[in-house]
């Protein structure tokens, strides 16, 4: 091949003339997998001339027929558009097998891609894997910040059954979630056997495969070579022929698994530490993600509901035309509640439609005329009669097929029926004290969507005509729960236990309605060294909540990148800057090691550290240079200072300190003289003491803080 070939993003173009003198051994392979191209390297390797080897089977080149079908995978994975890097038994010139690295890049022909270039890193050894190894905990730190920003489960699911899967060398990648206590289901899934993802579609958690042994014990399930996965998985079937390894992630929130990621590789794969920490890592930020994408499409269900009612109620009480206000409602309720909405009153003990909205106007006539040929019968044992009757509401969660052909009066009518494709149906009464006026029909059809107990709770308010006298507070109660249970998902509970250290945290949220962004955490390396932070997002409710849980799963991905107090601070300046943010953010960030019995603090703007010395002597651990986040990046200075033992750091936000008509300072007075408590055998016990005697109980603020202690011998 001649002219010029041009790499661009994992990519080659056709090209390949530029490798000709690279000393990596190159080799291009068509869709069949012939070789097409070789560069002097590769031909070298094979003691050939290049010429010589365009033709050939580049595949059966390069591996044994024992790992045919891992090649194959791999091959077809690339002509799928993905590229693949990591290690595999490749052939020598003498038919010796020897693991080296090996990268394969999609070639095309135009945006198609119709061949593979597969690179071969002779090196080997330590240091060879190490590096690659380094390389794959890199992409895999720039995926997981990928899941910091994703809102919903499609984007979540897109970052995980893809992204991850390039990142950690996969080639069959996917995602599934309870969807109750004994049943998971599949909704992503990439590669596989042709037809995984309607064979898989649900499954049992306690079913006989490392998925849902991950997700029932709450435990990383790894997987070496075929022979392993057989024996412990017999009935599991095979991505391909030939060695497999699997990872199996559970993902878990508050002690509890609520899905699981599933990566499947080719060959032998052996899992270090590092990469089962980074694996940890990330199966955590995917399910801090989920849970997130769900309390806030809950959110975002509720306050659609509220706001409903709130217009709802405007409209019932703008005009004595009852009429014209119920007509207004029921197009209120299309499309974002139900496709159609009916509002019949009882006249003369008859049922009349005197309201009806659907999207499409000629359906409404279509639904009015279908009434008139088909009027419900009054002495049916189902349906709006019924509810009339009895007072009561009457859900039906799905419409089926069945239901339809029992409540057709002739074949004409159940063709009517289906094709307005009719899945769930609610209907309440419209009551004024125990007298029923008429009725209200919510029917879901083409979005598929299905009526649930929550939903019958709403068509109950707004039918008996509560909308206007509803509880705000109930209802902005139960989106500040969802918030909470937003912070308790990734907030920890309890502080972890830390070998030669006393921790102890106090978090007390706010008794307003909104939620604020406090955050904190103590993670302890595989060093030995102790970082703690702590931080406040501005403004509160769900959106400030969330904000906090994406802060905390963003250091905790830098800390496992580099605990460095200055590359943390500068990785979260970028953060903002690549995803503008539009929330600022407080941030002390500390890391303590005590082999060096040091401690390094890096403040964002956020209330000085108080640090206590074991002979009881106080200082403020502060600088002048102490920018926010948020606020266009900056420097920060890190201060050092000794942390020996029976130290301790105090670190809080300013929930803490803040008091009507007092400065700062003032509040940073009253630490320093409650840190007597600090004493306490029981750092947790004099923790609260200190809180309870610092904080202003009569303010509406979130109050952490989070204490360290050097154990004495």
């Amino acid at each position: 091949m001649q002219a010029t070939e041009e790499y661009t993003g994992g990519r080659w173009r056709r090209d390949l003339s530029l490798l000709d003198d690279l000393e990596v051994a190159a080799v291009a392979v068509d869709a069949l997998g012939l070789v097409t191209y070789c560069n002097t390297s590769a031909a070298t390797r094979f003691r050939r001339r290049p010429g010589a080897l365009v033709g050939t089977n580049g595949l059966e080149l390069l591996f044994s027929p024992s790992r045919a079908g891992t090649a194959q995978e791999i091959h077809a994975r690339v002509l799928g558009g993905f590229s693949w890097t990591g290690e595999m038994a490749v052939l020598g010139p003498d038919g010796a097998e020897r693991v080296i690295g090996i990268s394969w890049s999609p070639l095309r022909a135009d945006a198609v891609p119709d061949g593979a270039l597969i690179l071969l890193e002779e090196a080997t050894g330590d240091a060879a894997h190490s590096r690659r190894l380094a390389n794959r905990l890199q992409r895999l730190a720039a995926v997981t910040s990928e899941l910091l920003t994703a809102t919903d489960v499609e984007a979540i699911t897109d970052v995980v059954v893809h992204q991850i899967a390039d990142a950690a060398d996969a080639t069959v990648s996917s995602l599934s979630v309870l969807v109750d206590d004994e049943t998971l289901a599949l909704v992503g899934i990439d590669g596989g056997p042709g037809g995984a993802a309607s064979r898989w579609a649900t499954y049992p958690v306690d079913a006989a495969t490392p998925a849902g042994e991950a997700c029932r014990d709450g435990r990383t399930i790894t997987i070496t070579g075929t022979d392993d996965l057989r024996q412990r998985y017999p009935g599991l079937e095979l991505a391909t022929e030939g060695e497999r390894s699997m990872i199996c992630l559970p993902l878990r929130v508050a002690g509890r698994s609520i899905g699981v990621i599933s990566l499947s590789f080719p060959g032998r794969r052996t899992f270090e530490p590092a990469e089962l920490e980074f694996f940890g890592l990330l199966a955590d930020t995917c399910a801090q993600a989920l849970e997130r994408s769900r309390v806030l499409a809950d959110v975002a269900d509720r306050e659609a509901k509220l706001q409903f009612l709130a217009d709802a109620s405007i409209e019932l009480a703008s005009s004595l035309d009852y009429e014209a206000t119920l007509k207004a409602v029921a197009h209120l309720a299309v499309p974002q509640f139900a496709d159609w909405c009916v509002i019949q009153l009882l006249q003369d003990g008859v049922l009349r439609p005197l309201a009806m909205a659907h999207p499409d106007v000629l359906l409404e006539s279509r639904v009015l005329e279908l009434q008139e040929k088909y009027p419900p019968d009054p002495d049916a044992r189902r349906g709006a009669y019924q509810v009339v009757r009895s007072g009561a509401s009457e859900l039906v969660p799905d419409i089926t097929d069945a239901m339809l052909v029992l409540a057709a009066r002739d074949d004409a009518h159940l063709d009517v029926l289906r094709e307005l494709n009719f899945r769930s149906a609610l209907q309440v009464p419209l009551k004024i004290r125990d007298n029923v006026l008429g009725v209200i029909t919510w029917v879901t059809g083409n979005d598929g969507r299905r009526f649930t107990s929550g939903d019958l709770s709403f068509g109950e308010d707004l039918a008996h005509r509560a909308a206007v006298a509803i509880d705000n507070s109930h209802l902005h109660s139960q989106i500040r729960d969802v918030a909470i249970r937003l912070q308790r998902a990734v907030l920890p509970d309890q502080p972890p236990f830390v070998r030669g250290w006393d921790v102890a945290v106090r978090y007390l949220p706010a008794g307003r309605t909104d939620v604020g962004g406090d955050f904190y955490d103590v993670v302890e390396l595989h060093d030995g060294r102790v970082v703690t932070f702590i931080g406040d997002v501005m403004g509160r409710g769900v959106a400030a909540a969330a904000a906090m849980a994406q802060m905390r799963s963003a250091v905790r991905t830098l800390i496992a990148v580099d605990p460095d107090p200055d590359l943390v601070m500068a990785g979260l300046d970028r953060l903002f800057e690549q995803y503008e943010l539009d929330r600022l953010v407080t941030l002390a960030y500390a890391v303590a090691d005590p082999r060096q019995d040091l401690l390094q603090v890096i403040n964002a703007g956020h209330p000085a550290p108080v640090f206590r010395h074991a002979n009881g002597r106080l200082r403020d651990i502060s600088t002048e240079d102490s920018l926010i986040l948020g606020a266009g990046g900056g420097t920060r200075a890190v201060v050092t200072c000794q942390f020996k033992r029976g130290d301790t750091l105090l670190m809080f936000t300013d929930g803490l300190v803040e008091r009507r008509a007092e400065s700062l300072a003032e509040g940073q007075v009253r630490v320093h003289e409650a840190a007597r408590h600090l004493v306490d055998p029981d750092l947790g016990k004099g923790l609260i003491t200190l809180v309870d005697t610092v904080r202003d109980a009569t303010r509406d603020d979130d109050v952490a803080a989070v204490a360290l202690r050097r154990a004495r011998p």
